[in-house]
């Protein structure tokens, strides 16, 4: 009977035991499973969470932008750490004095030093050279039209010119035609 009353006694103890350590891990998974969500700026969404030890964790997260996926804030005993992460994955340690919770994504990445894709400057370059070969184009249309305009003008004057002279010369031509068919006249009675 002794035995039985030691060994009932003893499987009350793990019980106790174990009852006691699950509520110690329920209270730090209450701590920290209950992070605080609000949407931030430049299409962002801010967590907060605080754990057992008092060490709170900020993690904005951002949808759209193409030079950061997140960053983490952590304070810890009046200690803060700024952590950016960027699309391909890379992580930085972000030394300002802004507060990156409320800034652009794109002022943590050049403050993180992430540079721009350049991929999109390329096309953003070569966009902006298309179009002033294209407006140089339009530019050398105008002055070939106007050349052309110039040129008819010119050769409409020309042509009036000529027209003008070879009636000159034919009034002269008849002119001298009558005069020697005069002369003949005279020489020949």
């Amino acid at each position: 009977m002794t035995k039985k009353i030691c060994l009932l006694t003893m499987l009350l103890l793990v019980a106790l035991a174990a009852g006691c350590a699950q509520d110690r891990v329920a209270d730090q998974t209450a701590a920290t499973a209950s992070p605080t969500t609000v949407p931030g700026p430049d299409d962002s969404e801010i967590a907060t969470t605080t754990d057992a030890t008092g060490t709170k964790t900020e993690t904005r997260t951002f949808r759209n932008n193409p030079r950061i996926s997140r960053v983490v804030v952590t304070t810890r005993d009046g200690v803060r750490t700024v952590k950016a992460t960027s699309r391909s994955g890379a992580e930085r340690v972000v030394n300002t004095t802004e507060n990156v919770l409320e800034i652009s994504g794109d002022a943590i990445a050049e403050s993180a030093g992430f540079v721009a894709d350049k991929g999109e400057d390329v096309a953003g370059e070569a966009k902006d050279a298309g179009k002033e070969v294209a407006d140089k184009a339009e530019d050398v249309g105008d002055k070939a039209k106007q050349v052309g305009e110039k040129t008819a003008d010119v050769s409409k004057k020309a042509g009036e010119k000529t027209v003008e002279g070879a009636r000159k010369v034919g009034d002269k031509t008849v002119e001298g035609a009558k005069k020697v068919g005069s002369a003949v006249k005279k020489v020949v009675p």
